[in-house]
């Protein structure tokens, strides 16, 4: 049986008039990867602060590991956060971030971090202030895998790194959760990329949650119906669409919900394409909204 690590109920954050967060429900499960994903200005990175006791919320209820976060060292001590800035002294180098970790990393691997430096090509004795981003994001990558925090939060760290090193990074992240397993978080713009990692997706808009499902689940769970417009229209007539694209005659429109056999073989009979939708498209119809999809609703109005 797994147990839970973070339970949520009711958390809201606000700035002023502001509200960040709102009322938001939330429960991490041990030794699973999570995927926190939404929009620019989402609610992300201020809820992963929440959780790791660098703000306090102004409702709600908050546990984690069975206590709040916010100054409890034995709960603190317990997890590792890693933001996309990630900041250090300007004087140090990666080998004195490296070499203090364990003071602050229980399960601190110094033998892991060496091998991750000799992957991400890191040099380890230039001082931060002249590293490039990449380098810098490669820092904050490897003390966030090294540490082996039984909760890790990642909050866009890899963003300057490369293709090649964001996929150095993907592997070892599931090789070395394999054989230690914890609880992950990763907040990502690169949807696609880490898709087939996660094992749970919340998805977050405007402070709030959308959906917090497993991700397996939403694989397949959605399906864009493509044909002449006429035609997709009446196919999608009592089903839930969540995002609409045309041009001329022909249109495109995404609902939301698995086709049996019987649909996709009266989708064929009208002469209709089907195609799955991956999991960033889903988010993307589910937080977006398509000024194309707009202009061919009053086309089919008119």
């Amino acid at each position: 049986m797994t147990s839970t690590v973070v339970r949520a109920r009711g958390l809201t954050k606000r700035y002023g008039a502001f509200t960040a967060v709102e009322a938001v429900d939330l429960t991490l499960e041990e030794n699973r990867i999570y995927g926190l994903l939404g929009r620019n200005g989402a609610g992300k990175t201020t809820i992963m602060q929440l959780l790791t006791g660098q703000l306090f919320p102004n409702a709600g209820e908050l546990e984690v590991f069975g206590r709040e976060p916010a100054e409890h060292a034995d709960v603190l001590r317990r997890m590792c956060y890693i933001a996309e800035a990630q900041r250090y002294p300007d004087d140090f180098k990666p080998s004195h971030v490296f070499r203090s970790a364990p003071w602050f990393f229980e399960h601190w691997d110094a033998a892991f971090a060496e091998r991750l430096v000799e992957d991400f090509r890191l040099p380890v004795n230039r001082r931060i202030k002249k590293l490039s981003r990449g380098q810098l994001s490669a820092v904050g990558v490897i003390v966030g895998l090294a540490s082996r925090a039984p909760l890790t939060f990642f909050d866009e760290p890899y963003l300057g790194l490369d293709a090649v090193a964001r996929h150095i990074f993907y592997d070892r992240l599931l090789e070395d959760y394999a054989e230690h397993p914890r609880t992950v978080v990763l907040s990502t713009h690169l949807i696609d990329e880490v898709a087939n990692l996660l094992e749970h997706v919340i998805l977050i808009d405007q402070g709030r949650i959308l959906f917090d499902r497993d991700a397996e689940e939403l694989r397949g769970s959605a399906t864009t119906i493509a044909g002449p417009r006429a035609a997709v229209e009446a196919f999608v007539a009592d089903r839930p669409v969540i995002g609409r694209e045309g041009l001329g005659g022909l249109a495109s429109v995404t609902i939301d919900g698995r086709l049996d056999q019987a649909a996709r073989v009266h989708a064929a009979e009208l002469g209709l394409e089907l195609a799955p939708v991956s999991l960033q498209q889903l988010i993307v119809h589910m937080t977006g909204t398509d000024l194309r999809a707009d202009a061919s609703e009053k086309e089919v109005a008119a």
